[in-house]
């Protein structure tokens, strides 16, 4: 058995993916439009460019996603990047609160020499963290 992510876009599927592809080393492995799909000519022209269902591989994780028309930001739930080094921690931390939302802004505590909490301009909640050693 594997556990992998599913999150909802409120259109930003393909861009976000496309970031999390070029930033955090991931590998898209599948992008599919509503277009793409059996029947397609029913389909309203706004949902033709919608992702169906895309996936992309980051580190040993799968994420995968869809363009949901009234998708909200996620709530109470986080992805969590563990980091090799704080240059690292504090890199990610600049790259994926551009544009997005602090919740808790990028420190030292006791359990960490880095960590952050943050929603990213694409509506993903991200946790940054490079572990006391």
């Amino acid at each position: 058995m594997k556990l992998d992510i599913y999150v909802n876009y409120p259109g930003t599927c393909k861009a976000a993916f496309q970031f999390y592809e070029q930033h955090l080393g991931g590998k898209i492995t599948m992008m599919m439009t509503h277009q793409q799909q059996p029947n397609a000519a029913a389909l309203p022209d706004n949902l033709k460019n919608a992702i169906l269902h895309a996936r992309i591989e980051i580190g040993n994780t799968v994420l995968m996603g869809a363009d949901i028309p009234q998708a909200e930001p996620m709530r109470s739930a986080y992805l969590t990047l563990r980091l090799n080094t704080p240059q690292e921690a504090e890199r990610l931390y600049a790259l994926l609160s551009d544009g997005g939302q602090v919740f808790m802004k990028m420190e030292e505590t006791f359990f960490a020499s880095r960590f952050a909490m943050l929603r990213d301009r694409f509506g993903t909640n991200w946790m940054i963290l490079h572990e006391n050693q």
